[in-house]
């Protein structure tokens, strides 16, 4: 416990300066409110306090919508509200007043059919639909679910399917308001008249959901369908992730298994030992092992933070099998790891943590623990018994990891299964079972027990998780809103209407981007003789381009915070520190795996060409602009990927970078740039620096039209006498009004001059 008290402190202490600044901004501007640290993640925040679906502003109701900077935006996607995740400099305009324009994209209908296997859990419906969606191409598209089994999905379900939008490549999947998403709203503490009315005004306006079959489906540019009863249990092992094993074919792969050649997958027993069975006395009782016994059975969560309902049906089946009157075996290793708080949320307000425990299953804690070969040593008696009959002892675990030997030296066979199925396991003690012919064990009265006796419904599932953990944890959530936290509230912030810079700040400082703006914007200026900063290859990410990690002491910020009478120990992080454009215009480029082309080698390091020196990025950048020169960039293939950060953009502008010339870019971050006034310029299909005949060291003039177009072409001169064409990556008018204005930034401040 006392961990996380010195996290926080540690937190508000190094961050002082920037929670100052935060707690200012909500007091001088409207509607900004500052979610204070220690109160939960920006996703979870969203979905359970900051959602509400639909809008009622004087009595005019418009649906619910959000933009965030945050990847897990889309999960707002699963409680009906439309919301993708954008850049911070979208973002900023954004808060300012600017609309976000985008093509309009295509919409993919996902059709859910059928009837979910009882035995299928929440995860094995989540990767199955996700595979589908990846399979059917639906990049850069809007997905909307509907059909009949939709109403099979609780809302834990549809935002973690929404979530995953990266893991296919759409925008957002939209799971529309129904039945299912108004039982949820009332648990998470909507009342009687914003329920009634949200109802209404979404069944008026066609966007509420129903299974009705009168009600006319919408018209989608394509349809992929999903059955749900194709979807069934599975689990992985014995030796590799990637082997798969339906739970009802386990007891025939196992034994196939037993008769392979060793490998991958066999274990090459002979067959008149296939069937030995080894007694074994523990504890004063004696017990009988052979091939598949179960001897480790680990529930793990790391897996499954996203929807903890998994771990919530693993403890419902032990309640259940605990009330049948069904045990563990005393020798197997059992071990219980939540994962996250809020996964213990989830087991403890349930009331199934006491019947984990029964079954052997106690917290053991909350880091990697069994799949990194954490676990308890088995008891000797065990280990000597499973040498002397050479069996294949078993451990089941639903965690990510189960290579051959980790769990333990004398383990040669592991599963990775859904948390439920691991205390299955662990109760039958074998994993050579028929789940649907044999019974787990014998009850109270001797009565033979099933695994279907025991199995918690998604209904009995659902019916928990609604009534008594969402509405506890959005009651918990709201009070620590409302309430805030004792260092959040005692932090003093400064009350003027203009924002006091401290001039000896290393955290916040007066940015540069509004130094030299004019009332009106001035025509796009030519880029005349431009040198090239830099000359990277394929693949180059916005955490090559503006590192997020710790300052390295080499570093120019790292010689920056020095100068400030800073110490190493005290650098932080870039992430921290990005409320000051010193640090972090020297941050940029600053990745010590940045490979630029004129070094050859991975280094932050270029040529600054008019002295012929190797330099620092940011001190070539620097002469550069002493001199009066621009520069641009040369890259090569999806310029831009990863996360969509602003100072990825921010960064390279206050480096005087004017333009950047790419084969194709990441499409957010290209947003970025036009957002900060950097044109990105596409090679034509088929060309490149190489098929160009460029060395980067030319000299480049780019000059743009007054009456600059979307996909315009565009030629460029080098200083060689070379000529060629590129594409100017303008995709509407509204991009190009920004570059003219010199940015989304300038845009907006430039209505308030």
């Amino acid at each position: 416990p006392e961990t996380v008290l010195k996290n926080q402190e540690m937190e508000f202490g190094r961050n002082r300066e920037r929670l100052q600044f935060f707690k200012w901004s909500s007091k001088v501007f409207e509607n900004v409110s500052i979610i204070p640290p220690e109160t939960g993640t920006a996703h979870q925040v969203n979905l359970e306090y900051l959602s509400r679906v639909v809008f009622d502003v004087k009595d005019f109701l418009h649906p619910d919508s959000v933009v965030g900077t945050d990847s897990h935006t889309t999960m707002v996607n699963g409680l009906g509200i439309l919301g993708w995740g954008v850049g911070g400099i979208e973002t900023e305009a954004v808060m300012l007043g600017m609309p976000l324009t985008l093509p309009l994209p295509e919409v993919v209908g996902c059709e859910l059919t059928g009837t979910v296997s009882p035995f299928a859990t929440s995860i094995d419906i989540v990767l199955s639909i996700t595979k589908h969606l990846r399979q059917a191409d639906v990049a850069g598209k809007f997905v909307e679910f509907f059909g009949s089994g939709v109403s099979q999905l609780s809302v834990a379900d549809r935002t973690t399917i929404a979530n995953m939008c990266p893991e296919y490549g759409a925008i957002l999947s939209f799971f529309p308001v129904d039945n299912v998403t108004l039982k949820h709203l009332k648990h998470a503490g909507f009342d009687k008249a914003k329920l009634e009315v949200t109802e209404a005004y979404l069944k008026a306006v066609k966007l509420f959901r129903n299974d009705e079959s009168s009600s006319r489906e919408p018209e989608y540019s394509q349809v992929v369908q999903v059955s749900l009863s194709s979807i069934i249990p599975y689990v992985s092992g014995p030796k590799r992730s990637q082997d798969r094993v339906a739970v009802n074919n386990m007891k025939s792969d196992f034994q196939a298994c037993l008769n392979e050649k060793s490998g991958v997958k066999g274990f090459q027993i002979a067959a008149e030992k296939q069937n030995d069975i080894v007694p074994v006395q523990y504890e004063g009782n004696e017990y009988k092992l052979s091939h598949g016994c179960v001897v480790i059975a680990a529930v793990i969560s790391c897996t499954n933070n996203c929807n903890p309902s998994v771990m919530l049906a693993a403890g419902l089946l032990a309640k259940k099998a605990v009330e049948a009157g069904l045990v563990v075996k005393p020798y197997i290793r059992t071990s219980l790891s939540p994962g996250s708080g809020m996964v213990t949320h989830y087991l403890s307000s349930s009331g199934v943590l006491p019947y984990l425990s029964k079954l052997g299953f106690e917290v053991v804690g909350y880091g990697c623990s069994t799949c990194v070969g954490n676990t308890a040593p088995l008891p000797e008696a065990i280990r000597n018994a499973i040498k002397q009959g050479d069996l294949i002892a078993c451990g089941v675990l639903s965690g990510t990891k189960n290579f051959e030997g980790r769990l333990c030296d004398c383990v040669r066979a592991n599963y990775l299964a859904s948390p439920p199925l691991v205390v299955a396991y662990a109760i039958a003690g074998t994993v050579h079972i028929d789940f649907d012919t044999e019974p787990l064990g014998t009850g109270f009265n001797g009565k033979s027990i099933y695994l279907r006796d025991i199995w918690p419904t998604r209904q009995e599932l659902h019916t928990v998780e609604e009534e008594r953990v969402i509405s506890s944890m959005f009651k918990e959530l709201k009070e620590k809103m409302e309430k805030g936290n004792k260092r959040w509230n005692l932090l003093e912030a400064p009350e003027s209407t203009l924002f006091p810079w401290d001039l000896k700040s290393t955290y916040i400082r007066c940015p540069s981007f509004f130094d030299k703006l004019a009332k009106e914007a001035a025509p796009p200026r030519a880029v005349e003789n431009a040198h090239v900063l830099l000359f990277l290859g394929d693949s180059v990410t916005t955490d090559h381009i503006s590192p997020a990690g710790s300052i390295a002491r080499s570093s120019a910020a790292a010689k920056y915070l020095t100068s400030k009478g800073l110490t190493p120990r005290e650098f932080n992080s870039y992430g921290a520190r990005r409320g000051n454009d010193a640090v972090m215009t020297r941050g940029t480029f600053a990745n010590i795996k940045l490979l630029n082309k004129f070094i050859g080698k991975p280094a932050p390091k270029t040529i600054h060409f008019p002295s012929g020196q190797t330099l620092d990025v940011f001190e070539a950048a620097e002469l550069y602009q002493k001199e009066g020169i621009p520069v641009i960039i040369l890259a090569g293939k999806k310029y831009g990927l990863g996360s969509s950060r602003d100072w990825a953009a921010k960064g390279p502008f206050l480096l005087g970078v004017k333009a950047v010339l790419a084969e194709s870019y990441e499409k957010v971050h290209r947003s970025q740039l036009i957002g900060i006034g950097i044109a990105p310029l596409q090679f034509r299909p088929g060309e490149n620096p190489s098929t160009l005949g460029l060395t980067g060291r030319e000299q480049f003039s780019i000059l743009f039209p007054p009456d600059l177009l979307p996909r315009m072409t565009l030629d460029i001169k080098t200083s060689t006498g070379k000529v060629f064409s590129v594409i100017a990556l303008f995709e509407n008018n509204m991009e190009i009004t920004l570059y003219k204005n010199g940015g989304s930034l300038n845009f907006v401040a430039r209505r308030f001059l």
